[in-house]
């Protein structure tokens, strides 16, 4: 298998949750320095014990445990939002890698709960600590509490967010290097 192939196979393995537990920005980059040699395959607590395994079997690593310095396998989470505590800041619509939560500045936000992948990046931005996590899969943890079908949602929901971020930056750029340039033109 080729690298990109290597990588891709890799990545489909991952849960995307899209967490960065494992020190990486993303599931793809994870899965890219895997490929590499620069990562271990135990760096996914949401892939849990199954996910190592699926990694050494595409990889032909040994199984090893899971390194506790990325965290530990456990249930899946959601986030919830206060809705008394929320006062619309917006940071969290920024940090949910898969855009499952909604809302406006100043307004009430409100997390899509199929869609939450239970990454826990809106807690630490949050300014109100209005963000808490609920356990969904009770005992089920790994592979046994999140689906292929939810990670290939997720990993599609992501893809979008990404192109989303990159078209809005974008967008910003065009909007300044055109008030940029009228400034600068000599005024009638």
């Amino acid at each position: 298998m080729n690298r990109p192939d290597l990588t891709d196979a890799l990545d489909a393995a991952l849960p995307q949750t899209q967490c960065t537990r494992c020190g990486y920005p993303d599931c793809h980059a994870y899965a890219h320095a895997i490929s590499e040699g620069e990562a271990e395959i135990n760096q996914c607590p949401p892939g849990g014990a199954e996910g190592i395994a699926r990694l050494a079997q595409i990889t032909g690593r040994p199984v090893i445990p899971l390194n506790p310095d990325n965290g530990h396998e456990g249930p899946r989470h959601l986030a919830v939002i206060d809705e008394n505590w929320c006062i619309g800041c917006t940071l969290c619509l920024a940090a949910c890698p898969v855009d499952a939560i909604v809302g406006g500045p100043k307004r009430m936000h409100t997390v899509i709960d199929p869609l939450c992948t239970g990454c826990e990046l809106c807690i630490p931005v949050c300014p109100v600590d209005c963000i808490s996590l609920v356990n969904v899969t009770g005992e089920r943890s790994g592979w046994q509490a999140w689906s292929a079908p939810q990670a290939a949602e997720a990993r599609e929901r992501y893809a979008f967010h990404a192109f989303r971020e990159a078209r809005d930056e974008r967008e910003r750029n065009e909007r300044l290097a055109a008030a940029a340039l009228a400034r600068s033109r000599p005024r009638p």
